[in-house]
């Protein structure tokens, strides 16, 4: 006689005799099948449990993670019923479809399949979290709700609807049809979330639409279902109606806000349209509404840090962060302010746009429209007594002139600008227009930055450095790696090998001797090639550290320094 469920389960030591004993009592009450009472009660893991019922009914339990499901399987299954059924196709060969599903008991599925399909249908068992992320992997973001609105039924009349020139907030709102419209755009913005993505982007090409999500600084392709082109007016509608944009202009550039909520955490989202060939792009950029900003979480070496501190304490002057958009150069700053933010100093900040708002600290968005510039309330800002001031950016003379002339009357400043190193500041400065003895006199540091990507800590594993090409493995000899190490690539890694960034830093302190050659207007190569001499590392160095401690790879400080 076959051992029950139950008793398999006790057997295996997966469940005690009196755990098996309360689940069977709970069963009689509710009905339900010995399985689900289990995983109501949290009394065995799902994973558990279906692999015993797997051994029971002796089919194959599968972790779909670890296998690579062909294209003619995801064909052969359309999405309306693997979204429906909560299913993934994993093999078809001679007209028979191999299924995984999480309930092993729903026969009847098996057969409602085979109706519909024409073909023979055989299953395997999986976790009801892998089925999932298998279908978002192969199905797309969002496809259920797609199949739901492009429905067999109303598909001509939704394309044609959705492809309308406008549309009206209140019909947008309130058609029942249209709310799931909000369902889809709110499942792309979760799962960029719940990716660590800093940017969305939608972009229209001749007939197709394209998802990008920017994780760890690089754009990853987004599948998506080819039907949610005909979706595309609908969705740029409803993120212009969250951040309060005119859904009915469609021939200029626009620039919005909108703030969303995902379990307990806020984030606020930027969103920016551009008018393009075959119709408008949008970039939404994702921003957490509290961000705890530490200089001791920047990446510094401690040699590093020691020096920024030492800058971040004196009275007057200029500190300039260097580098292109995207390298960090706003969470050093925020972190500086952070470090000096205290009832005793006024702070004040002119921002374009204001990134995060920092407790304690006055904060200034620009608006060019309105002549509110830099240059603007920089002159306004004196008058309010600060101690601390923040310019989001140097970019012309006049702004340039007056943070100078505030450095120079006993103000500490932090501000950035364009510049590829450190040494390129000074002379970026005297190509604008300022005298060179005033960019010598009032900044104290030019501090240049990349942001690197760490090897994910859950598949990192030792790489020969005899397999690198050469100019890698020149990079790994410089380093003083006796071992280097790289990303597998897994699941929390999204199979990129990396997670998380740092920083990599190259400081120029402004020394009597450096300033001296910054007034005799030399050039930047001249300037670098003394501060080397006098002890400056620089940014490809500093990422010669972090390869050396294990914390990134030769390729990825090659990516951001050549």
């Amino acid at each position: 006689m076959a051992l029950r469920l139950g008793d398999i389960l006790v057997e295996r030591g997966l469940l005690t005799p009196q755990q098996l004993a309360a689940a069977v009592e709970e069963q009689e009450q509710s009905h339900q099948l010995l399985g689900q009472v289990l995983l109501r009660m949290d009394l065995i893991k799902e994973k558990d449990l279906l692999q015993t019922v797997a051994d029971q009914q002796g089919i194959s339990f599968l972790d779909l993670k670890d296998i690579v499901i062909p294209k003619e399987a995801v064909e052969a299954l359309p999405s309306k019923f693997a979204w429906h059924y909560k299913i993934m196709p994993i093999r078809y060969h001679n007209k028979c479809l191999t299924i995984a599903l999480s309930n092993p008991f729903e026969m009847w599925l098996i057969e409602d399949l085979e109706t519909h399909l024409g073909f023979r249908v055989e299953k395997v068992l999986s976790t009801q979290a892998s089925i999932l992320e298998a279908m978002k992997k192969y199905y797309g973001v969002g496809g259920d709700t797609v199949e739901k609105i492009l429905s067999q039924d109303h598909k001509n009349e939704a394309v044609s609807r959705y492809e309308a020139r406008a549309q009206s907030v209140n019909d947008l709102e309130k058609n029942p049809e249209d709310v799931t419209v909000i369902r889809l755009v709110n499942q792309i913005f979760q799962e960029a979330i719940a990716q660590r993505a800093t940017d969305i982007h939608f972009e229209v090409f001749r007939g197709d639409l394209m998802i990008r999500y920017r994780i760890d600084g690089i754009l990853y392709d987004i599948q998506v279902m080819d039907h949610i082109k005909f979706l595309y007016s609908a969705i740029i509608s409803r993120i212009k109606i969250m951040s309060g944009l005119d859904i009915i202009e469609r021939r200029l550039p626009q620039d919005g806000r909108a703030k969303v909520k995902i379990d307990p955490k806020e984030y606020e989202l930027r969103v920016s349209v551009m008018p393009t060939l075959y119709g408008e792009n949008i970039v939404v950029r994702i921003l957490p509404t509290t961000m705890l900003f530490d200089i001791r979480g920047l990446g510094m070496c401690p040699r590093d840090l020691k020096m920024l501190e030492v800058l971040i304490l004196k009275s007057h002057g200029i500190v300039f962060l260097t580098g292109p958009t995207g390298s960090g150069k706003t969470t050093t700053l925020y972190a500086c302010l952070s470090r000096l933010n205290s009832r005793q100093q006024k702070i004040v900040t002119i921002e374009d746009p204001v990134e995060y708002e920092l407790r304690g600290i006055a904060q200034t968005q620009i608006n060019s429209k309105i002549g509110l510039t830099f240059a603007t309330v920089l002159r306004s800002m004196l008058r309010h007594d600060p101690d601390v001031m923040m310019v989001g950016e140097v970019r012309d003379f006049e702004t340039a002139e007056i943070t100078i002339q505030t450095a120079l009357t006993g103000h500490l400043v932090f501000s950035t600008i364009h510049t590829n190193d450190a040494a390129s500041g000074a002379t970026r400065l005297i190509d604008i227009g300022i005298e060179p003895y005033l960019a010598a006199s009032s900044v104290e540091a030019f501090i240049a930055q990349r942001l690197v990507r760490l090897i994910c800590g859950h598949c990192k594993e030792e790489k020969k450095i005899d397999d690198l090409r050469p100019d890698l493995k020149e990079m790994a000899r410089k380093s003083g790696a006796a071992k280097i190490y790289h990303g597998r690539g897994c699941k929390q890694c999204a199979q990129t090998g990396y997670m998380g960034r740092t920083g990599i830093y190259e400081i120029l302190v402004m020394t009597d001797e450096i300033k001296k050659l910054v007034s005799q207007k030399v050039t930047s190569d001249v300037i670098k090639a003394r501060a080397v001499e006098l002890g400056m590392r620089l940014l490809k160095e500093d990422g010669w550290e972090k390869i050396a401690t294990g914390l990134t790879t030769p390729e990825e400080v090659l990516r951001v320094t050549q």
